[in-house]
């Protein structure tokens, strides 16, 4: 699917609540992403929105730190034509939501801090076209160096029981396997430790298998109805079901490694794939296969209210993306940190609508 198969443009008058949106908060940002795009261009996505048309507007707002409003506002009409995207196969567009933990942590293990958090391991290597093994899964990003050459990576069954044992990989410890589980799911967290220090942890890699969430599991087993299942839900039945815990969580083979990373401010969340902290309530992680990061989106999720509004019309900007965020009309709306943010993050799915703000320039050599 190309640009003008997936894009289709409209008017700022036909976007749902757009003029009553706090674009300032949208601007800061999108500031953001071009500042970081002056020190390393972000990579185009294959539906054609070429990043280089973006450079305008970034020129721009690295120059203007602090718009108010309505030149917030006036400066997104300028730059971009909104265009609808088409969802795929004739299905309606879904946002859901991801948030960044708080999770109390220890630095050694004890009774109660037994789970741990884990660092990238030395043999854990990049794959890649020029140096993937025949036979070994085209899926596979990561894998393990071994004398013979590279395999497959421990999953997650096999580092829980100890495959990766005594490499001094223990970042810190947990007294919760699934508070971990979710950590892993969300790619971040805020530890906070009995000393009063807080530490932000980030993801650095991955096992590399496919993600295999457990919602769909526990729907699949016949534990939870479909139309019940959320993050909560979720976290109740495993509350009740301690003695289950691994049966499930074991079939998700994936495994997330981390990294420290600063809490530079703590009113945005961590730096995420676009290599910009995330705005709570304004970023969204996107299909970066498919899309540009820094593309401004402004989503119509008419039944959502989980961020306290009556419905939800929300210019966003795309500066994560996620293993189960596929497909044009997909998103993950980033709720901030903390259990409050746990709490909105776990409630969203809901149907949408997505447009796309592209550059102005970037049309007009469409259409040419």
């Amino acid at each position: 699917m190309g640009l003008a198969k997936a894009f289709a443009p409209v008017g700022f008058a036909d976007l749902p609540g757009w003029a009553a949106d706090g674009h300032g908060a949208a601007y800061a940002a999108f500031r953001r992403s071009a500042l970081r795009a002056a020190e390393k261009p972000y990579r185009s996505g294959s539906l054609g929105v070429d990043v280089a048309f973006f450079e305008p507007a970034f020129a721009e707002a690295r120059l203007l730190a602090h718009p108010d409003q309505e030149r917030a506002r006036s400066f997104f009409e300028r730059h971009f034509t909104p265009c609808r995207v088409a969802p795929d196969n004739g299905r309606a567009g879904l946002v859901t939501g991801f948030y960044e933990p708080v999770a109390d942590a220890s630095q050694v293990p004890d009774a109660r801090f037994a789970t741990p958090l884990l660092a990238r391991p030395a043999d854990l290597v990049d794959v890649d076209e020029s140096n993937r093994p025949p036979g070994l899964d085209p899926y596979l990003a990561f894998g393990r160096a071994t004398p013979t050459g590279i395999v497959e990576y421990h999953d997650r069954r096999s580092i829980e029981t100890g495959a990766l044992v005594g490499r001094g990989l223990e970042m810190a410890w947990l007294d919760s396997k699934v508070d971990a589980f979710f950590i892993h799911v969300q790619g971040a967290a805020r530890l906070r430790f009995p000393d009063g220090a807080v530490r932000r942890i980030t993801y650095a890699a991955k096992s590399g298998q496919r993600f295999t969430g457990p919602g769909r599991l526990l729907i699949d087993a016949g534990e939870i109805a479909e139309a019940d299942v959320s993050m909560q839900a979720i976290r109740a039945w495993f509350a009740r079901n301690p003695d289950r815990i691994d049966e499930f969580l074991w079939q998700n083979r994936s495994y997330i490694f981390f990294r420290e990373a600063a809490v530079d401010d703590p009113e945005l969340g961590p730096v995420a794939a676009a290599k910009v902290p995330l705005t709570p309530g304004r970023s969204v992680a996107v299909d970066r296969l498919l899309h540009t990061f820094a593309t401004p989106f402004f989503i119509d999720a008419p039944k959502l209210t989980a961020f306290g509004g009556s419905s939800f019309h929300r210019l966003m900007i795309a500066q994560d993306t996620g293993s189960a965020i596929i497909g044009a009309a997909r998103g993950d709306l980033f709720a901030g940190s903390g259990d409050t943010a746990g709490e909105i993050a776990g409630a969203i799915k809901a149907e949408a609508t997505f447009y796309a703000l592209l550059p102005n320039a970037l049309l007009r050599e469409t259409a040419r």
